[in-house]
């Protein structure tokens, strides 16, 4: 993409309604704008990183044999009503009316829609396990929506649902999207800590939320410093292993992490003082098992090889897609700008011409352009007629992890500076190494390289 060509509507003032550094960033680097209180339109750069993540969560919930499907905005307030959780849920819901005089909402979340889909289609033990997702935009009407896409009303969500026989097969199908979860955070820069947690209106005993560490966090958060030194890394995990998928929940949940809700002070003083951790926490996923609640209201059912009919055992999964994008800027900015890393990057390098219109210049950053295209990576090549302090300045803001300037200078040398965003060290190259530098660089990164 040609920067003259895109749509990229920078903001040189912070908005004043903007509290938190993610949303400042969003807003200024053009990713969106407030459409009215707690909804946005996500304009081209944001857009660009929301399907980066979506791309990874998708790969990784098919990673583990999960099936992904798509239900609608709008549900039958009736399905709620059999939950019994329609006059439970409180305000947040919206409630609407059709034409037709039917009650309506638009949904927080989908545990009665997926078990109607479910009772309607199976019944039998044979068809277990089964777990079935989308990613889909859902709505919750928070009485004071701030903080940008972090707190907001509107939101894009991944929520999955698990269908087995029994108790015990629906924790393993909980451990199994522990590990996805642990994967699909590190592919996005992130270290998102699973931590005990409070069920809510979804209901059951067992959940965990995950929550990366920031200082603008809305949860308060107790852990053992230990916890920071794990890493999922590139490891191999059967999903149809219970012991494997055990192995990774004891290893990952076994030292002290709780929310606020849940915290314990009399356990969290048996940690060595040196590794008590009081910080702030924002929650990017949970995971739930709460067992025949919404089967056994909804007669969600399935038959034993005995014969005998039984409810089957759930639990349901949730990411927040679009409050990922801001959990990432809140954990990776300094004072110019947001730093993407590398696997979520809307452009996976800037290239910035120094002098617009020289003929060696032209020709030096299209010959580039053209060769980063080729290797499969999408470049910002800002092609403007402005100033160079403005060019670098839009770099920061906007984040790229690497950047490539070009000026008849170096040209004249024979090399290019190939800039690092997170540590602002350059070196000069040759074109063609720069370029083969990048290609070492994103390796790592293919399933991630378009979006």
């Amino acid at each position: 993409m040609r920067l003259s060509r895109y749509f990229l509507p920078v903001l040189k003032e912070t908005p004043s309604e903007a509290q938190i550094v993610s949303h400042r960033l969003m807003l200024r680097a053009g990713m969106i704008k407030q459409a009215s209180a707690g909804i946005y339109s996500w304009l081209p750069l944001g857009f660009k990183v929301l399907r980066k993540l979506e791309n990874i969560v998708h790969e990784e919930q098919m990673r583990a044999g999960h099936i992904p499907m798509l239900m609608p905005t709008l549900q039958s307030a009736d399905l709620w009503r059999e939950s019994g959780r329609y006059d439970d849920y409180g305000e947040e819901m919206l409630r609407i009316r059709d034409r037709q005089g039917r009650d309506m909402l638009y949904g927080p979340t989908n545990e009665e829609l997926i078990t109607d889909i479910f009772r309607a289609h199976v019944g039998s033990y044979k068809d277990l396990p089964l777990t079935l997702y989308h990613i889909q935009w859902k709505f919750r009407d928070e009485i004071r929506p701030r903080f940008g896409v972090m707190r907001g009303r509107e939101f894009l969500m991944k929520d999955g649902y698990n269908f087995d026989v029994s108790k015990e097969a629906a924790l393993h199908a909980y451990n199994r999207h522990l590990v996805t979860y642990l994967r699909t955070y590190e592919r996005m820069g992130l270290q998102a800590i699973p931590m005990r947690a409070d069920s809510g209106p979804i209901g059951g005993d067992d959940t965990h939320e995950f929550l990366v560490l920031a200082d603008t966090g809305e949860s308060e958060v107790f852990y053992d410093s230990e916890i920071t030194d794990l890493k999922f890394g590139d490891r191999k995990v059967d999903f149809d292993s219970v012991e494997e998928c055990q192995a990774v929940l004891d290893e990952f949940t076994s030292r002290y992490a709780r929310t606020d809700e849940t915290h314990d002070p009399a356990i969290f003083e048996q940690i060595p003082e040196e590794r008590r951790r009081v910080a702030r926490g924002i929650e990017v996923g949970q995971i739930f098992y709460f067992g025949t609640k919404y089967s056994e209201a909804m007669g969600a059912t399935v038959q034993t090889p005995d014969g005998k009919s039984v409810p089957v055992h759930m639990g349901s999964h949730g990411i927040g897609v679009s409050r990922l994008v801001g959990a990432i800027i809140e954990a990776s900015h300094d004072d110019k700008g947001i730093i993407w890393p590398e696997g979520v990057t809307p452009f996976h390098v800037g290239i910035v011409n120094l002098k617009q219109g020289d003929a060696e210049a032209d020709a030096a950053c299209e010959a580039l352009y053209q060769s980063v295209t080729a290797l499969g990576l999408d470049p910002l090549y800002d092609d403007r007629n402005e100033r160079a302090g403005g060019k670098f300045a839009t770099m920061d803001l906007i984040g790229l992890p690497w950047r490539i300037t070009v000026g008849p200078r170096g040209l004249k040398n024979g090399v290019v500076e190939l800039t690092c965003r997170r540590t602002g060290v350059s070196e000069e190259l040759p074109p063609e190494q720069a370029v083969e530098k990048l290609a070492q660089i994103y390796a790592p990164f293919r399933g991630t390289m378009v979006g």
